[in-house]
């Protein structure tokens, strides 16, 4: 068992009405199991919670060993990115829709937390992109992503044509609305939405989703994350390139995207035995189907013989079902 938690510092969503109310009781419950407690920066500020020393991310990664987060996926990305550089593990409290990186129900946090409090838990990592924008040799914009890269034509243009490599080695040039470059966990979010594959978030690769390619040859390719990925603008006008949620607009022809591995990990901490797959089965309604199989009578003795496997009979009720069907 890892050790108890000392600081944590809440970070919550804050443009919804019942925000503060969710953050407050979250708040009161992490000092009543003997945390020192923070209130992130912009948290307090939109929400006018007060009471807790106020930190910015910075201040968060020297003072804290734990940051929980109330509020859906997008609320996660942001704080996730500014701490995986001082290596704070995060916990995620769903407050939003989908919740695939916030998996503790709102309504369940306390039996959930208490023991996580306590260091015990199942730690997860998870890779992260990072690069930048490259004009006539200078950069001109860096970034990282938890998610996803994604080049995209203007909201008023055209096709925008790609030139991709790897490693500079040419692997394809494209025309499409776009081109996203997914982490494993982005690999749920819009590239899944545009095609492409789900990467199991211990894989160490990257998926490539042309967003409505000319050709549909173009198709998604899962590369591995150990080289650099190269994206040139050719040609279309007013293309943008979104580092999750941090943006470049205005790509100029020649310009180029370049995305790598970064250094920097995120720290998820789930209850114990928690799963990846039990996640995508919840929120992708992987097992609406499926029904209690029904229970089989014993086998049945032929006569004049042991039981043997022609013995086997159906339910009594299995040819009326059947008939139902």
């Amino acid at each position: 068992m890892s050790t108890r938690f000392r600081h944590a510092a809440l970070v919550g969503k804050y443009n919804a009405a019942s925000a503060r109310e969710g953050l407050e009781s979250v708040a009161a419950f992490l000092a009543a199991q003997g945390l020192a407690v923070s209130i992130e920066k912009d948290t307090a500020a939109n929400t006018g919670i007060s009471g807790w020393p106020a930190l910015d991310a910075a201040a968060i990664g020297a003072q804290c060993d734990l940051a929980v987060v109330v509020g859906g996926d997008g609320t996660m990305l942001g704080i996730a990115r500014q701490l995986a550089r001082f290596d704070v593990p995060l916990v995620g409290i769903n407050q939003g829709r989908l919740g695939f990186i916030t998996d503790i129900a709102l309504g369940e946090y306390r039996q959930a937390l208490r023991p996580i409090l306590d260091g015990d838990y199942d730690e997860e990592p998870r890779a992260m992109l990072e690069g930048g924008v490259e004009r006539e040799g200078e950069t001109i914009f860096e970034s990282v992503a938890l998610n996803d890269v994604i080049v995209s034509r203007g909201a008023t243009a055209g096709m925008v044509e790609l030139r991709v490599e790897i490693d500079g080695a040419f692997v394809a040039q494209l025309r499409a609305d776009g081109l996203i470059v997914g982490s494993p966990t982005g690999s749920t979010a819009y590239a899944l939405s545009a095609g492409g594959p789900i990467l199991h978030p211990g894989i160490a690769g990257w998926v490539l989703v042309p967003i409505a390619p000319h050709d549909l040859s173009n198709r998604p390719i899962v590369v591995p994350d150990a080289g650099e990925i190269g994206i040139e603008i050719v040609a279309g006008r007013d293309a943008s390139v979104n580092f999750d949620m941090q943006s470049l607009t205005s790509l100029a022809h020649g310009d180029r995207i370049c995305v790598r591995r970064s250094a920097h990990r995120v720290r998820f901490l789930h209850p114990r035995g928690w799963s990846y797959y039990a996640t995508l089965r919840a929120k992708l309604h992987w097992a609406a189907g499926t029904m209690a199989a029904p229970t089989l009578a014993p086998l049945a003795a032929p006569q004049g013989g042991a039981a043997g496997l022609g013995a086997a009979r159906r339910p009594a009720d299995a040819d009326a079902d059947a008939d139902a069907d």
